[in-house]
Order: C-alpha cells, then sequence, then structure tokens
C-alpha cells in the first residue's frame, strides 16, 4: 500500500523560503529575476503535483484494501460452499452404500428404502448409472457420483467464487501497484522540490541553471509518469 512521499506542508514550506530568500535580494539583475520567476513557477507546479499525486495514490490504496478484502470474502464463501458439497457428496455416497449393501443381500425393499433417500442430486445420475448396466458393464462407473449426470450446484457455486476471488486479487494487487507508481512520482517531485529549493542559493549564476535544468527534465519526466499511470478511481 503506499503513501504520499511529498505533503503539502513540505512544498508550502519551501515556496515560503523561496519567496523570503527573493525579497531578501532586493537589487536582482534581469537574469537573476527570470530565473526566480521560473523557480516560483516550478514551485507552483511541483506543488499541484504532488497534491495530485498525494490524493491519487490514496485512492489507489483504499482501492486495494476494498478489493483485497473483497477477495478475502468471496475465498472465505468459497471455501464454504467447497465444505457443503463435500458433505453432499458424502451424503449421497453414503445412501448410494445403503442401496448397494441391499442389493447385495437380495434386500428389495431396503432398496426402496434407499432409494427413497436419494437427494435431487444423486437420483437422476443414478439412473443414468444404472442404464450402463454396472454389475455387467467392466467400464461402468464406480457408481452414480461419478457419473456426468451428477451435478452439485454448491461445488459449481465454489468454482465460481474462486475465480472470482483470483480476479479481486488481481485487481488489488494492481491497484497496489498504481499507488506505488504514484508514490515514485512523489519522490521524483520531491527532487525537484529540493533542486529547485537549494538552486536560490548559490550566486553563481551557472549553478543555478545547471540546477534548474536537472529539475525540468525531472520534473517533465514526473509529469509523463502522471499522464501514463491510470487516474485514481472514481
Amino acid at each position: 500500500m503506499g503513501e504520499a512521499g511529498l505533503s503539502p506542508a513540505e512544498v508550502s514550506k519551501e515556496i515560503a523560503e523561496h519567496h523570503q530568500h527573493a525579497a531578501s535580494h532586493d537589487v536582482q539583475s534581469p537574469a537573476d529575476r527570470r530565473i526566480t520567476i521560473v523557480e516560483a513557477l516550478m514551485l507552483a507546479v511541483v506543488a499541484i503535483l504532488a497534491a495530485y499525486s498525494g490524493f491519487a495514490s490514496a485512492k489507489w490504496s483504499t482501492e486495494e484494501s476494498l478489493t483485497l478484502a473483497r477477495a478475502n470474502t468471496a475465498r472465505t464463501e468459497a471455501n464454504r460452499a467447497y465444505m457443503e458439497a463435500a458433505e453432499a457428496r458424502n451424503f449421497d455416497a453414503t445412501a448410494f452404500n445403503a442401496w448397494f449393501t441391499a442389493y447385495l443381500d437380495g434386500n428389495e425393499e431396503g432398496t426402496e428404502i434407499a432409494e427413497k433417500r436419494f437427494s435431487a442430486q444423486l437420483a437422476p445420475a443414478f439412473e443414468a448409472w444404472m442404464e450402463t448396466d454396472p454389475f455387467v458393464n467392466p467400464d461402468a462407473p464406480a457408481g452414480p457420483t461419478y457419473m456426468d449426470d451428477y451435478e452439485q450446484p454448491a461445488n459449481d457455486l465454489a468454482v465460481e467464487l474462486d475465480q472470482s476471488a483470483d480476479d479481486l486479487y488481481a485487481e488489488g494487487s494492481t491497484a497496489g501497484r498504481t499507488a506505488d507508481d504514484y508514490v515514485r512520482t512523489a519522490v521524483f517531485l520531491a527532487t525537484v522540490l529540493f533542486l529547485v529549493g537549494i538552486s536560490g542559493h548559490f550566486r553563481v549564476r551557472s549553478a543555478r541553471y545547471g540546477l534548474i535544468g536537472v529539475a525540468s527534465v525531472m520534473l517533465i519526466w514526473s509529469v509523463i509518469l502522471l499522464v501514463t499511470t491510470p487516474f485514481p478511481p472514481s
């Protein structure tokens, strides 16, 4: 989960210090005044971009938390559905074993009673299994629960929920990486803020030009990163 790397308070402090430093030099050459104006404009742009970057990072971090929470909920529901499916299959297997035991004992009444206890999922599968002539056909399935006709709605639901949990987890991970991307951009902006902030303390004009040049490149790169990074969710 990302956290903003540059706070508005830090930007405001740097702008105030830059203003005070410029005001302390009442007599400036035209070139120095132009540099001061450029520095002020860059600080203003950094302030806006830093605020947006922090906002976007927070939004994506929230999206990550909410999506991962939904993924955990879906996973829990999937596990519950798997357990229900397993219990239903065990019940059907027990009911069929009772029928099979009665059949081997030649107990017709017992087989009839057992068949009445078949679940709605086992009954059609049992009929389809009997049509395979299982007591003669060696290729017949071992029991009705192994037939394609044997349906388990709870198991189907579990598979669906499991897939949903995987998808949500992937979405949450993507949201987290996006939040980190905005934090990375905030780090670049913090570097720009630092370079512009210290440039005003240099008397040598070429040094100020160099610092502003490097800061400009990093500022442009930060803008490119912000434009290419997904916008925060609504």
